[in-house]
């Protein structure tokens, strides 16, 4: 038998939680103004090495890299924003009117990483990125639509953790700082550390080997080596998010892992409870210069990533009520007659938009009876030689267990009249628990 990669999953029973969220992010994309764009699975591996950065373990350890037929090397995206900022360049989104120019999407990426809880090689990631702006306010604005995102999962004790690290000239000065606080001691630490020591020294802050150390916990921190001008955008994140009554934690060793980060960054985490130590299910900042790196024109932006994944596992542990699969109609056949009659019916419905099921199994009557039933079937129709002859059908409504007979002419109207109410019914149930 042929089985899934190592680090890959199938996606089975868990289906309604994707759609779930998925259909949470549409509606919360709408709400904010964000558009959907949807960019290729993989991409020229320059691109990762200029916008991700080099010695980042995601390029240095993780990516699938590959050479086409042609002799061109390419990546399975190990992330979101580098491909959105190429398309936003190569299709000069840039010249739109709309300002700023706001985009989300989600699909699959791909890291070559050790599986674990949570962590796949192929795994599900929504994110968005806003262009054009360079105001706090939109970083407030990010930030908000990734809460209020896990706000409509039903998800509590939701946490921001913010911090910045400056522009240009605050990021060289707290590189300086760090460099000449870990210079007597970095050959005693991990080989990567040695390594962003002279490539990258913010990305020692990462490290997950010699995080306890003392050196590490005494380390500087960045709102010490900000500009004024600096200084001033991340107190204006914070008078924006306050006004929109988001809390913050501010975490000055928060630096993300990516080269391309300036200004703000922030993680969103959720209760240890439900995902453990690793918590963090969201992550992004600003990122001012990387549509200028990658060729286009100097524009700012700004955005996030959640890795699907570890949503689905927040939303289980916090029982998240699912809408249980239902149908609306299951036809019970009692002949071969009535089976030919049944399928014109059913389509007829579907195309009303009335979900409706048949046996297709040549089941008895008891065994497709339990059938609807696995089908949560709001309305059962019994359908059989008299009832073609006669233009009727038996219905019994499962809810009510009211049986009657009605005319096939007159079937799909009673059906969308009953369904009409149904819902009327929970739209008034739902405003006086409200109110």
């Amino acid at each position: 038998m042929i089985k899934r990669m190592k680090g890959t999953y199938d996606i089975t029973s868990d289906i309604r939680y994707y759609q779930a969220i998925e259909k949470q992010i549409q509606k919360v994309s709408r709400l904010f103004n964000y558009q959907e764009i949807r960019t290729p699975h993989f991409e020229q591996q320059a691109l990762f090495h200029r916008s991700v950065g080099q010695d980042t373990d995601i390029v240095s350890k993780e990516t699938y890299d590959f050479k086409d037929r042609g002799g061109r090397m390419n990546t399975l995206r190990p992330e979101g924003t580098a491909g959105v900022v190429r398309a936003f360049i190569e299709n000069k989104l840039y010249a739109e009117p709309k300002l700023p120019q706001k985009y989300y999407y989600l699909g699959n990426m791909f890291r070559y990483e050790r599986p674990q809880k949570g962590r796949f090689r192929e795994f599900y990631q929504f994110g968005a990125e806003a262009f054009g702006s360079n105001h706090p306010a939109i970083d407030a604005e990010i930030i908000a639509y990734a809460v209020t995102l896990l706000r409509g999962l039903k998800l509590k004790n939701v946490t921001v953790h913010l911090n910045t690290l400056g522009d240009k000239a605050s990021k060289a000065a707290f590189e300086d700082a760090l460099k000449n606080h870990f210079k007597d001691d970095i050959e005693h630490m991990c080989q990567d550390c040695q390594t962003r020591y002279q490539e990258n020294p913010l990305r020692i802050l990462d490290c997950k080997v010699d995080q306890d150390k003392a050196i590490m916990q005494s380390a500087p921190k960045t709102i010490d080596y900000l500009t004024k001008t600096d200084q001033k955008h991340f107190t204006l994140v914070q008078d924006y998010l306050k006004a929109m009554n988001i809390d913050v934690i501010v975490d000055h060793n928060l630096v993300r892992g990516l080269d391309y980060y300036t200004h703000t960054v922030f993680e969103i985490k959720v209760s240890k409870d439900l995902l453990g130590s690793q918590n963090a299910i969201c992550g992004g900042g600003r990122y001012n210069h990387l549509v200028e790196t990658l060729g286009g024109p100097e524009v700012p932006a700004v955005g996030f990533a959640f890795g699907i994944e570890r949503l689905v596992m927040a939303l289980k542990e916090n029982d998240y009520p699912l809408v249980e699969d239902a149908i609306h109609l299951y036809l019970l056949i009692l002949d071969d007659t009535a089976r030919l009659k049944a399928v014109e019916i059913a389509q007829k419905l579907r195309l009303g938009g009335i979900i409706t099921e048949l046996d297709y199994m040549e089941k008895s009557f008891k065994a497709q009876f339990k059938q609807s039933a696995h089908h949560n079937a709001r309305f059962v129709g019994i359908l059989g030689e008299n009832e073609v002859k006669e233009n009727q059908i038996n219905v019994k409504d499962q809810q009510s267990e009211v049986e009657e007979t009605i005319a096939l002419d007159d079937l799909y109207i009673e059906l969308a009249q009953k369904l009409t109410k149904q819902r009327d019914d929970c739209k008034d149930c739902d405003k006086g628990e409200s109110s």
